[in-house]
């Protein structure tokens, strides 16, 4: 027979083992998941035995992570902006990084005059972006456009999940085409992928199981921060402004970009850590 206690205790020993910094953290997720016990229960009674099967799951779903597989993919779920997000393979899991970016934004709109902007996001992937936003901007007008058909399920079902007014668009944001459809926005934003060749050859083990396609951004990483700002300049309306989530040390390439494309009062914004994570632009 095998208690909470003793399991938790095993799995605690058998992540850290296996060099997953937060191990204590990720054994509460995991039981939580897989007992469907709350972590108070699980508090409350320390004795309580749990059925071979349980244990047989538990273990077989630790096992898949120690060979890196994400956390967040094993739940299915995460959150982000105090927001519940479904998350697997084949859609960019959200991170704490990323609120910086929609953090910048509100407070964006908030000193502007216009209460109603029209805001198109990028690259949207699992929605993070637009839907929190849409639910802190509840007047504003907010599409998000996503050209993967596996990322397109989980934004789908994330804008249901949050019950969010977010309008999906199916396309490819490096088809100059597509942008023709879209004019007059106030403000762009896009969590683009911006990983460099070096980058995609020395992956952490659990980014490797997210999709290439959100994270490979060309031989320097700045492909699409280029054909992005080219583009999708032509949508803005006058005084526009597009916001970038950036890599590490991205900002001065990302802001020279934008300075090229006409675009000026060029603006840094860096995550609680203090690394510049955002950067944006006006386009006049």
């Amino acid at each position: 027979m095998v208690t909470i206690s003793q399991l938790s205790t095993n799995l605690k020993i058998l992540l850290k083992q296996n060099n997953i910094d937060d191990y204590i953290f990720e054994t509460r997720c995991i039981l939580e998941h897989t007992l469907c016990i709350s972590h108070e229960k699980m508090i409350a009674n320390p004795d309580l035995a749990l059925s071979d099967e349980q244990v047989s799951l538990v273990q077989k779903i630790t096992r898949k992570r120690i060979t890196g597989y994400p956390l967040q993919y094993i739940l299915g779920e995460w959150e982000f902006f105090g927001l519940p997000f479904y998350v697997g393979e084949g859609v960019l899991i959200p991170r704490q990084d990323t609120e910086t970016l929609v953090e910048s934004v509100l407070n964006q709109v908030a000193s502007t005059t216009s209460p109603s902007p029209h805001i198109l996001d990028l690259c949207s992937g699992s929605g993070c972006i637009a839907i929190a936003l849409e639910k802190h901007l509840s007047s504003a007008k907010i599409g998000a456009v996503e050209y993967s058909d596996k990322a397109m399920e989980y934004l789908t079902r994330n804008i249901e999940l949050n019950r969010s007014k977010v309008t999906v668009y199916n396309g490819d944001v490096l088809n100059p085409k597509l942008c023709c459809n879209f004019k007059n926005i106030d403000i762009i934003t896009s969590n683009p992928p911006y990983l460099t060749s070096e980058d995609m050859s020395v992956l952490q083990k659990e980014v490797s199981f997210e999709p290439e396609m959100a994270l490979r951004g060309g031989a320097d990483g700045l492909l699409f921060y280029r054909e992005i700002t080219a583009i999708w300049k032509q949508s803005l309306k006058k005084g526009g402004m597009i916001f970038f989530e950036i890599g590490l040390n991205q900002e001065r390439d990302v802001s020279q970009i934008l300075i090229k494309n006409g675009f000026s009062d060029i603006e840094t914004y860096p995550d609680l850590s203090g690394i510049i994570r955002v950067v944006s632009g006006v386009y006049k």
